[in-house]
């Protein structure tokens, strides 16, 4: 079964455009990621939401534990106001199947 997680990252006051430039830099790779079915960036405010979504709960461990997250923790060093928030969803369908669920 799919994992859906969301990430809200919090910049730095003044830091927003770096932080996205950043998860620029490493989105493509993620997207490579084996597992990877969804990472899209949003922007609420100050903040970025990423809504992923992952085959399972073992390519989101390999995720977490890869070099392409290493590479962006690397680089958002000091632009953040602290840690992320972090959500693992559990889906509730309902509805039309292709509308209901991510």
């Amino acid at each position: 079964m799919s994992v859906v997680l969301t990430a809200t990252v919090h910049p730095a006051p003044g830091r927003l455009d770096e932080v996205l430039a950043a998860f620029a830099r490493h989105v493509g790779t993620v997207h490579q990621e084996p597992g990877c079915e969804l990472y899209a960036l949003h922007v609420s405010g100050d903040d970025i939401v990423l809504i992923e979504k992952w085959a399972g709960e073992e390519q989101l461990q390999r995720h977490s534990q890869g070099a392409a997250l290493a590479a962006l923790n690397a680089e958002l060093t000091g632009l953040l106001a602290g840690p992320a928030d972090l959500v693992q969803l559990t889906p509730h369908p309902a509805g039309e199947p292709a509308k209901g669920a991510l």
